[in-house]
């Protein structure tokens, strides 16, 4: 419920500072007193789109704050699901800046108009006669009956599986894509697979075969610088060996006689294991040098193999290749194994269908329960509204189709008058007929649900006498569970409020503000007085707002 109002520097609103209380408050005051004003500033609050023009003193902002007790609304979720923080008095304000920028806080915390609209549904409803065309709107006409018909964790438990049908539905959907173009490019995939395959790709086989192809090509020039190199080494007279050997006995024979001799002695000993070994190894690797033109021609032709491939895949590696290979063998794969996977998920979405079908059936066998009920319960309190005759013919059928609420259509077909055919609620029914069915449905719906705070704007508009007097008597009820607003200009429902508000306009400063009043016992009487006779208060008018008031 509405707490406390605060519009500063809106229309033709100065500074205004409102509290309000539980229970059924009345609004009232003279065509163009600023009731619409009023409106306007709270529907800021509940996130509609800001007009500079809005602004009274286009030098300063325009602030509009509200407090709403929260407490037995249970919007934890709600708040948790659009990031806003939780408060049991949550305050929402507005500021519309000389710039024509607009800023929206939720508990201090900034909001985009989204978040806003979506708390504001929960919190008030203003129902104006354009609001009465929300009858005719099937979401509006399955919430009705889904109230009636204890629906609420049904229906979630329906989303849910719903939910999870639409993600199985497209998954399959894409596997069946994805079939169709791989197909296509199964045969090609195969054929790059195999060509890898067929390579025997080995990871560091390229530097080998590289250094294998540059040595069988080039045997004669290694064989050649081989052979010289041992006779380096090995010839009797001159070779490294011979020399090195000389050396070594001529510094051992001295090594004894200084630290510096015996150091270089043992130096040329390092240097002679060294070459010794050097030589070892040069004979080795001619005992091992054969010219193997089979293998030379192998290695060429891998080598071609390999870097045809490096083109064709556009990288310059093995290890790219190995990965290519693995890619194409799990595409390959994939494709192979598609039929299996797409039965397995048709397979699963039967099953969900099946679940989601039998918990559709649910929720038709309780519409189809309550709705009887409902019909009784409208056209009683139609009738009390000055519609004797009116008859509802409310039609659900089953839906080949999942919408979002079940699989049924559902049609409110009317009547108004006696003997008359049931047509479609749009057709059938005035704007003043439509307005007493919305408050005799949100009068039904405040029994079987928690409401937000609701505010009928003039729904009282072309009824008088006992008509009106029905109305009040049904917002009054509806008063007992939740917080009502009625703005009116009939005396009999302004007299059955617990609190009454009155809107008017005063001049200060040559300037016309408007303004808004909580009414006193005696103040109420004068106000009730007058909407029943004039400014010129009679005895008569006077006497009938205290029985009125009574």
């Amino acid at each position: 419920m509405i707490t406390s109002l605060s519009i500063k520097n809106y229309a033709l609103i100065d500074n205004l500072q409102v509290n309000f209380n539980q229970g059924f408050s009345i609004i009232t005051g003279e065509t163009g007193a600023g009731k619409s004003i009023l409106l306007g500033g709270l529907s800021l609050i509940l996130g509609k789109r800001a007009d500079l023009s809005s602004i009274k003193d286009v030098t300063k902002k325009c602030i509009i704050e509200a407090v709403f007790d929260v407490t037995n609304y249970n919007l934890k979720n709600l708040f948790d699901f659009n990031d806003l923080d939780y408060e049991p008095q949550t305050i929402i304000r507005r500021e519309i800046l000389p710039s024509g920028k607009s800023r929206a806080f939720v508990n201090d915390s900034p909001v985009n108009l989204n978040s806003l609209q979506v708390l504001g549904e929960q919190l008030i409803d203003i129902h104006s006669q354009h609001q009465t065309l929300q009858l005719t709107d099937d979401v509006f006409q399955f919430e009705i009956i889904d109230a009636l018909a204890n629906n609420r964790t049904v229906l979630n438990t329906y989303s849910q599986q719903l939910k999870q049908f639409k993600t199985i539905q497209k998954e399959l959907e894409e596997l069946l894509l994805f079939k169709a173009e791989a197909i296509k490019e199964y045969d090609y995939h195969s054929f790059l697979l195999n060509e890898l395959n067929e390579s025997n790709l080995i990871e560091d086989e390229l530097e080998t075969l590289e250094e294998d192809y540059e040595t069988l090509n080039n045997i004669e020039e290694i064989r050649d610088s081989l052979l010289s190199s041992n006779q380096l080494f090995n010839d009797d007279e001159i070779g490294l060996l011979s020399i090195l050997t000389t050396l070594k006995s001529n510094f051992k024979s001295i090594s004894g006689y200084s630290k510096a001799y015996e150091n270089l002695f043992h130096r040329i000993e390092s240097s002679f294991i060294e070459l010794d070994d050097v030589f070892s190894e040069i004979e080795t690797l001619q005992e091992n040098l054969d010219a193997d033109p089979e293998r030379l021609e192998q290695v060429n032709t891998k080598l071609q193999i390999l870097n045809n491939l490096f083109k064709k895949h556009l990288v310059s590696s093995v290890p790219e290749l190995i990965q290519i290979k693995e890619s194409l063998t799990l595409k390959v794969s994939e494709t192979e194994n598609l039929d299996e996977t797409i039965q397995k998920k048709e397979k699963e979405l039967l099953e969900i269908e099946t679940t989601l079908n039998k918990t559709a059936k649910s929720i038709h066998k309780n519409r189809k329960k309550a709705i009887p009920d409902l019909t009784k319960q409208l056209e009683i309190i139609l009738k009390d509204l000055g519609m004797p005759n009116a008859k509802f013919n409310i039609v659900l059928q089953d839906s080949k189709t999942f919408y979002n609420n079940g699989k049924d259509d559902l049609s409110f077909m009317f009547s108004a008058n006696k003997g008359g055919q049931f047509n479609e609620l749009k057709k059938a029914a005035s704007g003043g007929e439509l307005s007493r069915i919305m408050l005799a449905i949100k009068s039904i719906l405040s029994k079987y649900k928690q409401l937000p705070t609701i505010m009928f704007d003039e729904i009282d508009s072309g009824v008088s006498g006992e008509i009106s007097n029905k109305m009040g008597q049904i917002m009054l009820q509806m008063s007992h569970t939740m917080q009502v607003f009625a703005i009116t200009h009939i005396p009999q429902i302004a007299a059955k409020g617990h609190t009454h508000f009155k809107v008017y306009k005063e001049d200060v400063d040559n300037l016309t503000v408007t303004n808004l009043k909580k009414l006193n016992h005696d103040e109420r009487l004068v106000e009730i007085a007058q909407m029943l006779g004039g400014i010129e208060i009679s005895n008569s008018a006077l006497a009938h707002a205290k029985q009125l008031l009574n």
